[in-house]
């Protein structure tokens, strides 16, 4: 699995504020496409059951929703780098800033499509739980409910660009370092690779040399 995305030369002090709502076509398209994924998971658990592959198709059809996914989310919510609008594709764009890829296993494991969706992957589900939160705001007895560690973290680094009209740079290598965590904890449990997801957190915009080729974002 890999996840990069470089942050824009110049980025708007206030764009951020109206990103949310200038995404909602996008979330609109995703909501269709994300019942479109479960549907093909579903039919990829019963192909890798009786013939250990993924078909190709629905394959590439699944990284294409996540690659979607990640572009709108990192437009909007996660990181919020780039002022580019997202494109309406399931492929990659070569000159947009973010990108998001799986390589296609030839052979995937006929036991473990039976566990690793849900048993195994459940303390990766944990970690993952206090990446993304659940939301924030007042509870019901009148406390602060707080959110997870990302939409802390992002909302810091744009009242940073805010104030001083540059991005933390530490703090974008930080985030994508949880977002990549979080997307390969994605990427297994649906089914598309047998590795399980490191506990490691491989911070920076760019994936590392020993981990495989580069989808270069810049």
């Amino acid at each position: 699995m890999r996840l990069e995305a470089s942050v824009d030369a110049r980025l708007s002090r206030w764009l951020w504020l109206v990103k949310w709502l200038l995404a909602i076509p996008h979330y609109i398209v995703l909501f269709f496409l994300w019942i479109a994924f479960v549907v093909v998971s579903v039919v990829a658990f019963f192909a890798i059951l009786f013939t250990a592959r993924y078909p190709r198709s629905l394959f590439d059809f699944n990284v294409g929703v996540l690659r979607w996914n990640w572009r709108v989310t990192y437009y909007a919510h996660t990181a919020l780098g780039t002022d580019r609008y997202p494109p309406f594709t399931l492929a990659d764009v070569p000159d947009y800033p973010a990108h998001f890829d799986v390589a296609y296993p030839e052979q995937l494991s006929r036991g473990l499509v039976l566990v690793k969706w849900w048993l195994l992957a459940i303390p990766q589900y944990i970690v993952v739980a206090m990446f993304v939160g659940g939301g924030w705001g007042w509870d019901d007895g009148d406390g602060w409910r707080g959110t997870g560690l990302m939409p802390f973290l992002s909302l810091v680094a744009v009242v940073v660009l805010l104030f001083t009209a540059r991005y933390p740079r530490h703090l974008f290598d930080f985030l994508l370092g949880l977002a990549r965590w979080c997307a390969r904890v994605t990427a297994y449990a649906a089914l598309m690779t047998d590795q399980y997801p490191p506990f490691r957190l491989d911070m920076g915009g760019q994936e590392s040399p020993d981990r495989g080729p580069l989808i270069k974002g810049q």
